[in-house]
């Protein structure tokens, strides 16, 4: 059987409590020298982490490791650019507030350049406004200056929704940029280093199937399963929710 039984999670909830554990370790360590330059890095000590979870599936996963740590909770919205005629083939990704991220060599091997991915494009940046509006309402994206800030999703297959992701992140100056999923393709943890300070996972395959199968629980979440989890966590630290 691939993966061993005991590399599976139950669900996304108990995946991402073993990650906040991983997480919390990872903030204890720490330095001064982790963060662009050491007043930026005391500065950040002094607010609560802000863990940014990628709906859909990474926000159970994003919930377990905001509580892991006390961190605020919050959402950073990304939308998968796929193939003209195989949608769900990602070959980029954008995310609120930030370029459209191309994987150049899968838009090579796909015979296309990027200027043909246009439309999809425009497709993925209405449906990322709708999510914006039904998520969060009238309620503005989170603040990352000079935070420390963990983006966490349910895994990493490709990496190139979680670059577009932390890109935009990046260009709102965060103390410190993680990104956390329990299970990353290894050769895309490689290629994602370089646009955060630390990638954090339980289990980083060389060989990557298929991310359900490191689920035993891999049930498709919904919108409102999105806003009920968003909800509870916004109401939990009396940030209003989206009306």
């Amino acid at each position: 059987m691939w993966p061993p039984e005991h590399e599976r999670f139950a669900d996304r909830s108990a995946a991402g409590r073993m990650l906040g554990t991983a997480v919390a370790e990872h903030l204890r360590q720490i330095g001064t020298g982790a963060a662009h330059d050491a007043a930026d890095m005391d500065a950040a000590r002094t607010r609560a982490p802000l863990v940014l979870a990628l709906p859909r599936g990474g926000v159970p996963v994003g919930v377990a490791v905001a509580e892991a740590i006390e961190a605020e909770f919050d959402l950073i919205i990304s939308r998968k650019i796929g193939l003209p005629w195989q949608a769900d083939h990602g070959v980029g990704a954008i995310a609120e507030n930030g370029p459209a991220v191309f994987d150049l060599s899968a838009v090579a091997a796909a015979g296309l350049c990027v200027s043909d991915l246009s439309p999809a494009v425009q497709r993925e940046r209405v449906e990322l406004r709708r999510r914006q509006e039904r998520y969060r309402g009238a309620r503005p994206a989170p603040d990352v200056a000079g935070r420390v800030v963990v983006v966490v999703d349910d895994g990493l297959a490709t990496g190139v929704t979680a670059r577009a992701a932390v890109r935009a992140l990046r260009a709102g100056k965060p103390a410190h940029l993680v990104f956390a999923a329990p299970v990353c393709a290894a050769e895309s943890v490689d290629l994602l280093t370089s646009d955060v300070d630390a990638v954090l996972d339980i289990h980083s395959p060389r060989e990557f199937h298929a991310l359900g199968l490191y689920y035993s629980d891999f049930t498709p979440l919904t919108d409102a399963h999105v806003l009920q989890m968003c909800t509870r966590m916004w109401e939990a630290t009396k940030v209003p929710a989206p009306v």
